[in-house]
């Protein structure tokens, strides 16, 4: 079968031939890939750098996908540590971790926004009991994922909605996703922190998709100035685009109510993930959410890799089929 290789995790995949896969127990199919997104994880697969990795080369990248099954039923999938990843035009997978699709969903769709939606809608579902007329702030917000984590945050009932990020254009359209506020990270320091103390203080919530210096910045601001530094604060970190590592003032932990937990591959296990994945499917197959798709066939998967930005909002989804 033709499929996107990585052979060295410094160069990028490369469209050519390879073994097809073979299911391995009675759980796992043998299926037709549709649509492959490629997400920020799909990158750090890709080059080794993700925490999961296991070094294992040669390797197709990707993580999940929409796929057709033998029976010519449709389902989404999601991959678990393997070489036989979604960028091919078969994988195989454990039926175990797919959820059935309508026969009319639409699998590029799906394909570019389950992953990014599904940081937040499992990170609110699953990592803490998130109620309806919270607040939350997202750190991260102009990425495509920080965009659908405004959106999902208002579907679940979030009363405010708190969206931080650079670049002053997508900032200024998050306004239309549900933001009822926006702080500029790309300001002043002084200017960044008075915004945070200002819009955020008192959010019950944090998604992070960045840590590093950003989080790290923002966090005394935020407690400091907490009405009632008593009420819990849930900082969920769920990735690390600004940078891996923090250094946390021990006094943040004596001086506010505040919890730091992940969201991520081990902190939520399979099962639990999956449980909350045909309700994303339902809102997303029903049009709730807004995303920018681009569509690119996979023959051209080692041009668009380079050309791509990582951060672009831009959610590309590679098609096998010709």
């Amino acid at each position: 079968m033709r499929a996107a290789v990585v052979r060295t995790f410094d160069s990028v995949p490369r469209y050519e031939e390879f073994a097809g896969p073979v299911p391995a127990n009675d759980h796992e199919e043998v299926v037709e890939v549709l649509a492959a997104g490629l997400h920020p994880r799909v990158r750090s697969q890709a080059d080794g750098s993700h925490y999961t990795s296991t070094e294992e080369l040669p390797l197709i990248p990707g993580i999940d996908g929409v796929g057709r099954r033998a029976d010519g039923s449709l389902v989404y999938f999601i991959l678990p540590d393997t070489v036989y990843g979604s960028m091919a035009e078969r994988t195989v997978i454990d039926v175990r971790r797919s959820v059935p699709l309508p026969a009319d969903a639409d699998a590029v769709l799906l394909a570019a926004a389950m992953n990014p939606a599904m940081s937040s809608w499992v990170a609110l579902r699953k990592r803490i009991a998130f109620e309806p007329g919270r607040s939350v702030l997202i750190l991260g917000a102009t990425g495509s994922a920080g965009q659908l984590a405004i959106q999902v945050a208002k579907r679940l009932g979030a009363s405010r909605v708190v969206a931080a990020g650079r670049d002053a254009d997508r900032l200024a359209a998050l306004g239309a996703l549900g933001a009822d506020a926006t702080i500029d990270l790309a300001a002043a320091p002084e200017r960044v922190a008075a915004q945070l103390a200002a819009e955020a203080a008192d959010v019950d919530v944090v998604l992070d998709y960045l840590w590093g210096a950003p989080a790290e910045s923002a966090i005394m601001p935020l407690l400091t100035a907490r009405a009632d530094r008593g009420k819990l604060l849930s900082w969920i970190e769920i990735g690390s685009v600004a940078g891996p590592d923090i250094t946390l003032p021990s006094a943040a932990l004596r001086q506010a109510n505040v919890q730091f937990l992940g969201s991520g591959q081990g902190s939520v296990t399979a099962a639990g993930i999956l449980e909350v994945l045909p309700s994303l499917v339902e809102e997303i197959d029903a049009g709730t959410f807004s995303i920018d798709v681009v569509t690119r066939p996979l023959a051209e998967v080692e041009r668009i890799w380079t050309e791509s930005p990582d951060r672009s909002t831009e959610r590309i989804v590679f098609v096998p089929a010709s």
